[in-house]
């Protein structure tokens, strides 16, 4: 169990031991490509998903009881003249599986994808298996990329008379390059290429505004606007229209400071802090200690040392003993200020504090409103 106490700073707490005093750390920011901010708009990813069938499975596929699966085999060898009632397929080699890729943008015919493989029965492992032609398709319908191919799986399963050995997920697997791509993107900017949009990865009206002037600045005056906080919208010139590779290719290059909203953010599983080195933190006091609570319980045996016959109520008894112990010690104690959070957690770690009181520290901060950034807890 552990304590945090956020006291107002008083310069006396600087003199008493234990407090290591931070200094402000510089400001510094490099410039930033405009093409890692964002994307034209239109830009993004497709879903593509099917079903097929795993083949090849050292009788680790899905069960006999599993109905989709022998209704799917059926309906495989019937498309080549061979006819097998579902209810006579008995193999354990096979496996039904959902199949995933993403299409990317400006996909031409010929390209090949990565393909995801999940099971979608009872299969202990996939391990060894190799998918079946499997049609992608859109969620309009059509069939934009075939699937086939061995399986990669990052792991195995193996078990024989009531021992099981599995190391990883051995039910997931991939196929690298699997897939080729049948239906190719539309690679056009925009319909009449008049025009650009270019959203920002996260919205920020400082930054949007940042970007407008670099590309004046750089491109041409009067091209760029900022529209909102997530889009900037771009006057293509009539010179450039035919061209329009090479304009875009100097938009992307254009540097930019872009502004950050101030961030920590802190994982209690794993007791990790990540935060903005400019992260800042008003003049506070922190003194945190730990209390420690031990139980320990002895069980011993009460024996009549009667000799002969005790008598009919006298019996060996159990007795339990327990003692609790209760400790406090002195925590570390630091004195910020005005300093940042990088500063904070490197005088911390100096005092050997452990990550995840630093966590109950930085939050204590900013319920005491000195940690001036948004706390995020994952």
């Amino acid at each position: 169990m552990a304590s945090c106490f956020i006291a107002a700073a008083m310069a006396a707490a600087a003199l008493a031991p234990g407090f290591a005093l931070a200094q402000p750390a510089a400001n510094a920011r490099a410039q930033i490509r405009v093409k890692d901010l964002g994307k034209l708009q239109g830009w993004r990813d497709n879903t593509l998903v099917g079903w097929g069938i795993v083949t090849g499975l050292a009788g680790t596929g899905d069960s006999p009881a599993n109905r989709a699966m022998r209704q799917a085999m059926s309906n495989v060898l019937s498309q080549f003249n061979l006819t097998v009632p579902p209810e006579q397929v008995q193999s354990r080699n096979a496996a039904v599986v959902s199949v995933s890729a993403f299409l990317p943008a400006f996909a031409r015919e010929g390209d090949t994808l990565d393909v995801t493989v999940n099971s979608a029965g009872d299969a202990r492992s996939l391990l060894g298996g190799s998918l079946l032609l499997t049609p992608l398709k859109a969620p309009n319908g059509r069939v934009y990329a075939l699937a086939q191919g061995p399986l990669s799986v990052g792991g195995y399963r193996y078990d024989a008379n009531g021992n099981v050995v599995q190391k990883n997920h051995p039910t997931v697997g991939s196929v690298p390059g699997g897939a080729v791509v049948e239906v190719g993107v539309a690679g056009d900017l925009v319909a009449a290429a008049q025009s650009l949009t270019f959203v920002l990865a996260e919205p920020d009206y400082t930054t949007a505004s940042r970007v407008a002037a670099a590309i004046n600045a750089h491109v041409g005056p009067g091209l760029a606007h900022a529209r909102d906080a997530s889009g900037i919208e771009i006057a293509v010139p009539e010179l450039q229209r035919s061209q329009l590779v090479s304009f875009v290719a100097k938009l992307e290059n254009v540097a930019v400071m872009p502004d950050r909203r101030a961030k920590v953010v802190i994982n209690e599983r794993t007791g990790t802090v990540v935060a903005g080195g400019d992260v800042t933190i008003s003049r506070v006091a922190i003194s945190h200690g730990d209390l420690k609570i031990s139980v320990v319980v002895q069980n011993g045996i009460s024996q009549p040392l009667t000799m002969g016959y005790a008598g009919p109520g006298v019996r060996t008894a159990a007795v339990t003993n327990a003692s609790v112990d209760v400790g406090e010690e002195n925590g570390p104690g630091f004195l910020s200020s005005g300093t940042t959070v990088a500063d904070l957690v490197q005088s911390l770690a100096r005092l050997k504090t452990s990550t995840r009181d630093v966590i109950s520290i930085l939050r204590a901060i900013k319920a005491a409103g000195a940690l001036h950034a948004e706390l995020v807890v994952q």
